[in-house]
């Protein structure tokens, strides 16, 4: 079976191949005795995961931990059914079996012969740089150290700082009987920054962070670690000023970049294959209709450099891509996985994502996003007599099927006479994503990703996102508060 292994040869043979005495030969045969003439699809997953993590509450070391991970998942699939098998051992006889299982639960009989293979050369989106390996420790303390320090420098109602800081170095190699033989480094860190404020017996928090697939070298430029410090203190500040939220239907314009939340959750995970595939999405079938207003327009984009969700390719080695989903309110597709693409008779889009090794994949967002529009900001909020500008998000509840929503903001304000105003406290906003997509009046000119910490779940498997967006103008949204929205 031709193959190249596309961009960490070296470094997959030397994590994943060589220390329980693989080649990639037998990696080959696995992938060969999984399969069988009754199986459509079978595939060979190999991981190495080191990962790190240290904080600092009130400038004292809270936590500091470092695990390893590795193992290997090999799958079979006939129909809608796979059979699936891991081990956390990688070695021949561990490997073997995992296949040998893994074809027995898919009732393959008879091994096939593989067919010619082929392989894709993916564009560098980040480098195969390993972080645990760049800094210090005593760097990593004082990287943490000055993010205290920014926090409470920042005002003296200022308490208490806790600040995490994660790197991880992760290896995986992919095989399958598509022809697919890949390999790839997958660097990643995150910083993440929870100050509290009190004053008069009130006690408030405020979170940010940031990260990506980059080193920690990342967090020194532009002074990110400590703007990241006082970006949570100031929301802490903010809140303890913070009134009671209104209530009632109302325009809502939702700030650029982090509220993209509220988009991956209530209107992306309607647009994976599964769920279209299984009819328990609202867009199932409905690829040429207006889905929103005129204007919005969805993409899910693995490619994008160094950001949190973006892969060289898929964990079923789909290279990774840009797919447009809604294109000026119309649907245009959907985010497939092998399994669903095949079932579906549509092509992968690289949205095949898994947690690890022991767990089988399934469609997945990358980073996904609202293209900007023409209207300025400023002229969106002067459009709004009375309302609610939500800048910031810190969780929320969505039922997949039918794409209602709630959502807990964690920076919002009252827009009065076009202004914003009073910061409000426990505002959540209320709805379903293909009503809230129908009522997008203006959309910014401002789009911005998030800084880098997303995590979705789905399914009990949580993997790293990006999400994004402009200034939004949305009519005749619910918003949950405790006053009346004229009050």
């Amino acid at each position: 079976m031709p193959h190249e292994v596309v961009p960490a040869g070296r470094a997959a043979r030397r994590y994943l191949l060589e220390p329980g005495g693989l080649t990639e030969r037998s990696v080959e045969q696995a992938l060969a005795e999984a399969w069988s003439r009754e199986c459509d699809y079978a595939d060979v997953y190999l991981q190495y995961t080191q990962r790190e993590t240290l904080a600092i509450e009130d400038g004292v070391v809270r936590d500091a931990g470092f695990s390893l991970e590795q193992g290997v998942g090999v799958r079979a699939s006939v129909g809608e059914k796979s059979g699936f098998a891991y081990s956390d051992e990688i070695e021949p006889k561990q490997l073997a079996a995992a296949a040998r299982a893994a074809r027995a639960i898919a009732h393959g009989n008879r091994q096939a012969r593989l067919p010619p293979g082929k392989s894709a050369q993916a564009p560098p989106l980040y480098s195969g740089d390993h972080p645990l390996q760049e800094w210090s420790m005593e760097r990593r303390m004082e990287l943490l150290r000055r993010v205290d320090q920014a926090a409470r420098d920042a005002d003296a109602r200022i308490r208490s700082v806790q600040a995490t800081l994660v790197g991880q170095y992760e290896v995986v190699m992919v095989a399958s009987t598509d022809g697919v033989y890949q390999a790839d480094v997958r660097p990643m860190t995150r910083l993440f920054v929870q100050a509290i404020a009190e004053h008069g017996g009130r006690r408030e928090e405020g979170m940010d962070g940031g990260g990506g697939r980059r080193g920690y070298d990342a967090f020194l430029q532009d002074n990110l670690a400590e703007d990241v410090a006082r970006e949570a203190a100031r929301v802490a500040l903010l809140n303890l000023d913070a009134q009671p939220a209104p209530a009632g239907p109302m325009t809502v314009v939702l700030g650029p970049g982090w509220p993209g939340i509220l988009l991956h959750e209530a209107v992306g995970h309607g647009l994976e294959g599964d769920a279209v595939r299984k009819g328990q999405s609202v867009y199932a079938g409905r690829v040429g209709e207006r889905v929103a207003s005129p204007g919005v327009t969805v993409v899910d984009d693995g490619t994008l450099a160094h950001r949190r969700g973006s892969l060289h390719f898929d964990d079923e080695g789909t290279p990774s891509a840009r797919t447009v989903l809604i294109e000026d309110g119309v649907l245009r597709g959907y985010m497939y996985d092998r399994l669903n693409a095949r079932l579906c008779r549509a092509a992968p889009t690289g949205n095949g994502r898994r947690q690890s090794y022991a767990y089988q994949p399934m469609p997945r967002m990358t980073n996904t996003y609202m293209l900007a529009g023409a209207d300025d900001p400023q002229e969106i909020l002067a459009s709004v007599d009375r309302g609610l500008y939500a800048v910031g998000f810190q969780g929320g509840q969505v039922d997949p099927v039918s794409g209602k929503f709630v959502f807990t903001t964690a920076e919002a304000y009252r827009i009065e006479n076009g202004k914003p105003t009073h910061p409000v406290k426990g505002a959540t906003l209320i709805g379903d994503g293909p009503g809230v997509l129908q009522r997008v009046r203006m959309i910014g000119n401002d789009m911005q990703l998030d800084r880098g910490i997303g995590v979705c779940g789905k399914d009990g498997q949580d993997v790293p996102v990006g999400v994004g967006q402009p200034t939004l103008r949305i009519d005749d949204l619910t918003v949950g508060g405790t006053r009346a929205a004229h009050g």
